[in-house]
């Protein structure tokens, strides 16, 4: 028993050293995700005596990915997480001890049992926030061996996080505010963790709903799907379907044949004024298949209509079962198109969906809903856009979630004050120069977008609204401009206090960063099309 209460009393501790943060998402993210020379440097430290002296590391990027002017930050919350319970257990301390030299004292083992991130502080842009290079995402001052030991996980927790959130920022750029955006990358993205940090993050960055279930249970994020073209092809003929009865939408009545109604609705649009020509017979086991989806799921039928022939087979077919459920109350969500000429395909759809309205007199026909996939990127989307099309949706994986085009965004961590004393790191590329001291960041802001990030030195004066300022560019001499900013925001925040007694800043649900992040993208880039 008394055993018991000492466990509870220390969870009871760790939870409130914590501040109540759960651990991180994955895992697989603990004190060891780390690389080697983290904690051999540490041992370092500590033999040297030093491994308690106040060191200040900033964590920045040093170019915009994919050629762009700017970057979405993402992954502060799972660095939180991480440095909130950061705790070695006995089997990782084991592990450390064998994999180092064995002429490294006990006593350095003994120091790493009692270490956690009290005494570290976290200052760091919001989540969701646009940012540019050399501008700290995250200030982390603390002992320099604590500190050292977390550049590993918290450059990897932003780097695919921000690079990916960004990807998803550019793609709903170039698609539109009015289109629906669904992220369908789970199976092309570099495994679990990389499929599930997509879902997160591309909803971040715009997206509207992803495939991924077990993101959807994670972080609420709407799901979306539909079927495949096994499905499809998967059925012989109409024969196959036994239970044909469907209730309709009010369950006032009952439809015995609902296959049958199916085929009424095809046979009227055969011999249509309007569509008379444009197909003859359709593929019966594309029409059985499209059936049997309705009655499972009447209220979301999105049909993929491109398994055999898509004008000719898959949008007659698709209208069929539509009207028939527009009989009973119900109405199909839509066609996704997978394969051909996509801006083509959804014009000619297009055509016949609003010849069936005007026809038939269903109201909204014309506006049934068109989803395109296959491969997208940034680039077939602009080239969809210069065409002409009629899509509604896009369902965007593999180039999404992957970041095909830029595979790394390049954050890097670097030691800028040690025992209150600047430090800078060298090179003779002067990118890889680091900018010493203890810094902040301001954003500046016209009458309508953020005009310029400053970074100041801690102790510097604080930029004032209506004050003439000249920026200057850390490297390029050249580069300089007078701003008069109409407003000031401070955007280094505290959300890790350490033993400071400054108040934590919030962590907000995923909802509100992507709010936040579209918000931004409208303030800071212009980016209002």
């Amino acid at each position: 028993m008394a055993a018991a209460v000492v466990v509870a009393n220390g969870l009871k501790e760790q939870e409130k050293r914590a501040g109540g943060i759960d651990g991180p998402t994955n895992p697989m993210v603990t004190p060891l995700l780390t690389d080697l020379y983290q904690f051999t440097m540490a041992y370092a430290y500590w033999k040297a005596g030093k491994h308690s002296e106040r060191a200040v590391f900033d964590l920045y990027f040093r170019r915009n990915p994919f050629g762009g002017e700017y970057t979405v930050f993402a992954g502060l919350e799972e660095c939180i997480r991480l440095i909130a319970n950061f705790k070695f257990t006995e089997d990782e301390i084991a592990f450390i001890q064998a994999s180092l030299p064995s002429s490294c004292e006990i006593g350095f083992y003994d120091y790493l049992r009692g270490l956690d991130c009290s005494d570290v502080e976290i200052h760091a842009i919001s989540e969701g926030f646009v940012v540019f290079p050399k501008i700290p995402l995250m200030r982390v001052e603390g002992p320099v061996a604590v500190v050292q030991l977390l550049e590993t996980p918290l450059v990897n927790l932003i780097n695919y996080a921000s690079l990916v959130a960004t990807n998803a920022a550019r793609h709903r750029f170039v698609a539109g505010k009015s289109k629906l955006l669904l992220e369908f990358g789970l199976r092309r993205a570099q495994g679990p963790d990389g499929g599930i940090g997509a879902s997160k993050y591309c909803y971040m960055g715009g997206f509207d709903a992803t495939s991924n279930v077990a993101a959807g249970k994670l972080f609420g994020i709407p799901l979306r799907g539909t079927h495949s073209h096994a499905f499809v092809s998967s059925f012989m003929s109409p024969d196959e379907i036994t239970e044909k009865s469907l209730k309709s939408a009010d369950g006032s009545n009952v439809c015995e044949d609902f296959v049958g109604l199916v085929q009424a609705w095809l046979s009227k649009l055969k011999w249509s004024k309007l569509l008379g020509g444009i197909f003859g017979e359709t593929n019966q086991s594309e029409l059985a298949a499209f059936a049997s989806y309705a009655l499972a799921f009447p209220k979301n039928l999105l049909a993929l209509v491109d398994t055999y022939d898509v004008m000719r087979s898959g949008i007659p077919n698709f209208c069929a079962v539509a009207l028939a459920l527009n009989d009973l109350g119900y109405k199909a969500l839509g066609i996704r198109l997978d394969s051909g000429d996509l801006a083509y395909q959804s014009c000619e759809a297009r055509k016949f969906f609003q010849a069936i309205e005007k026809e038939f007199g269903v109201p909204d026909f014309g506006r049934t809903s068109i989803t395109a996939s296959n491969d997208l990127n940034e680039e077939t989307l602009d080239a969809l856009n210069k065409q002409g099309h009629e899509v509604d949706a896009y369902g965007i994986g593999t180039h999404l979630v992957t970041c095909y085009a830029q595979p790394a965004l390049g954050v890097v961590f670097k030691l800028v004050e040690i025992n209150n004393q600047p430090r800078i790191k060298l090179s003779e590329d002067v990118s890889k120069v680091s900018i010493p001291c203890k810094k902040d960041a301001t954003g500046y802001t016209g009458r309508k977008v953020i005009l310029v990030d400053i970074m100041t030195g801690e102790n510097e004066p604080s930029p004032k609204v209506g004050e003439r300022l000249l920026c200057r560019h850390p490297f390029n001499e050249s580069k300089r401009a007078y701003v008069v900013p109409q407003r000031v925001e401070e955007l280094m925040k505290c959300y890790w206090p350490g033993r400071s007694g400054k108040d934590r800043e919030e962590l907000p649900p995923i909802n509100l960063i992507r709010e936040r992040c579209i918000k931004q993208l409208e303030q800071r880039c212009d980016l209002t099309t």
